[in-house]
């Protein structure tokens, strides 16, 4: 090639660099929002009491708190495909929280994913669902947020590898992706339900964890509750593709999201249990309205759903003849494939004494698996971190408890335990790749373990 053409090759790939970063500098840049004063009017306190019930349907305290930690005072560590964030301090400490934020540099936060210095935010924090929220509400978080005790604290550096470490290309991710419309009105629908759908699509952003996502971590607008992940737990589908055995309705979810349990469905794991515990606070009509949306997500159940549900509800309640597939007490009689299963004595010594079917009253009265979604979960996942880590009620006060058996069974004794679970109480086919399930549950724990360990270690 000759000198000068080669030449000419070199300029007009530099120029378009350069004009690309220009690009970027252009689309990424925000200006910085002055601080205020740490003198402010006090906020009325109607305004203060409404902002925590919006802020306990956002979760925020869940996110913002780690382990042990002062409330909002953030620290705690988010694992994501792209490894691991820190949640930041958003108590009114003016050194290292939001004190010196004005309410403008906060709706912009919620709404554009934005710092109040200008920086980008990561979608951990859930703009691409808070941006649907009405202005008044967002600023009655903050008059909220504004009245919380103050803590001088950092959070540890994000855990996040080149180039997810650039905070300049989230530009271009919301420009692919975040959606600032707000949720539409329905005319057909009741009031009820539209105050649903506006919770649920925004300030609850039950998607967020319900949606499955692409590979660069945004929801599939197109597969919207089809069932997702968060923290290595599987989130079940909201939609007509729900594995719960039996349907939910409206009363269910209604109980289910006060209290985090129901009969016909069990209790609430993994980071659904810390999102009941908040919505336990939350006004009757407001946790009735989320499920009064939730419930329209699913749809009717199919005729097929509805057989189904009779069978396991006659089952769970021992009627004879009613279990769709043979009960473990029925096929250890009858000596049965599913009685001859490896799993079967793992079941009968350490789980049925609770569980039921095991031809002796239970000693704790659990939920019958028949009924469990876990088990109908399209992986065996979430059923690996229950059995390994057990079920404890949060802030150790009352509620469902199981143990942990993590330490008590060996990784090929979990793997045949959760195969005849999965054969013994649903009508499913058997899980693939149990093994790389296991693995991928101590990995995750061993990840968590090192995050929050890197979290205690910052003052």
């Amino acid at each position: 090639m000759p000198k000068s053409r080669l030449g000419r090759l070199v300029l007009i790939t530099a120029g378009i660099v350069i004009l690309g970063a220009a690009a970027l500098f252009v689309l990424a840049w925000r200006p910085t929002i002055a601080l205020v004063a740490a003198t402010r009017t006090k906020p009325d306190p109607g305004e203060v009491a409404r902002g925590a019930k919006l802020a306990a349907i956002g979760n925020c305290i869940t996110c913002h708190t780690k382990e042990d930690g002062a409330p909002y005072a953030g620290g705690r560590p988010i694992a994501t495909p792209f490894g691991t964030v820190y949640s930041t301090n958003i108590t009114p400490d003016e050194a290292t929280g939001v004190g010196g934020w004005s309410e403008e540099a906060f709706v912009r936060a919620v709404r554009e994913g934005v710092s109040q210095d200008g920086h980008h935010l990561y979608p951990v924090f859930p703009y691409d669902h808070m941006t649907k929220m009405r202005e008044g509400d967002i600023k009655a978080v903050y008059a909220f947020i504004m009245t919380r005790a103050p803590v001088r604290t950092t959070a540890p550096v994000n855990a996040l590898p080149f180039p997810f470490n650039i905070r300049p290309l989230l530009a271009g991710w919301k420009l692919l992706f975040l959606d600032h419309g707000p949720v539409p009105s329905e005319s057909s629908q009741s009031e009820e339900w539209n105050r649903g759908a506006y919770l649920v699509e925004g300030l609850a952003h039950c998607g967020a964890c319900h949606t499955p996502r692409n590979a660069l971590g945004a929801e599939k607008r197109d597969e919207a509750y089809a069932g997702g992940e968060s923290e290595g737990w599987i989130a079940p589908a909201l939609n007509a593709a729900s594995p719960a055995a039996v349907p939910w309705d409206a009363e269910r979810l209604r109980a289910y999201l006060r209290t985090g349990y129901d009969d016909a469905h069990g209790v609430s794991a993994g980071p659904m249990a810390p999102v009941v515990g908040n919505l336990a606070a939350v006004p009757e009509a407001e946790v009735g309205a989320i499920a009064t949306y939730v419930a329209f997500l699913a749809g009717a159940p199919t005729p097929a759903r509805e057989e189904l549900a009779r069978k396991v509800l006659a089952r769970a309640k021992g009627e004879s003849g009613a279990a769709s597939v043979p009960s473990p007490a029925i096929a250890a009689s009858s000596g049965s494939d599913a009685a001859s299963h490896p799993g079967a004595a793992i079941y009968a010594g350490a789980c049925a004494q609770c569980h039921g079917e095991a031809g002796r009253a239970p000693l704790l009265r659990a939920l019958n698996l028949a009924l469990s979604s876990t088990l109908r979960n399209p992986r065996p996942d979430n059923a690996i971190r229950i059995i390994r880590g057990g079920i404890h009620p949060l802030g150790g006060g009352a509620g469902p408890w199981m143990p942990p058996f993590g330490d008590a069974l060996t990784d090929a004794q979990l793997v045949a335990l959760i195969g005849y679970l999965r054969a013994a109480f649903t009508e499913s086919p058997s899980w693939n790749a149990i093994e790389d399930a296991v693995k991928r549950a101590r990995e995750m724990e061993a990840q968590e373990m090192r995050a929050a360990q890197s979290a205690r270690n910052t003052p």
